[in-house]
């Protein structure tokens, strides 16, 4: 399984690029996910990102994942099919 069908919560999560560049090098741990946004926890501040404005890594991993073609429920995130770009 590659990291876009894991389950993310309790994982770290780093923001490679954005939109909104006070936003890249972010990182934080994923305490929500919805279909539309996660939400990080930094420190003890709690930050909600919008999936289709970033791209970002997990747990360190090399796979770069795009936010908006992720923009799913994330239990049907999981079971879902997605092709290599």
């Amino acid at each position: 399984m590659n990291m876009y069908n894991q389950p993310w919560i309790g994982r770290s999560m780093t923001i490679t690029s954005s939109t909104d560049p006070t936003l890249t090098g972010r990182t934080g741990i994923v305490v929500d996910e919805t279909r539309n946004t996660v939400a990080l926890l930094e420190g003890d501040q709690q930050l909600v990102l919008n999936k289709a404005s970033i791209t970002f890594t997990v747990d360190d991993n090399d796979v770069v994942i795009q936010g908006a073609m992720v923009g799913q429920r994330p239990e049907d995130r999981i079971h879902r099919t997605y092709r290599k770009a």
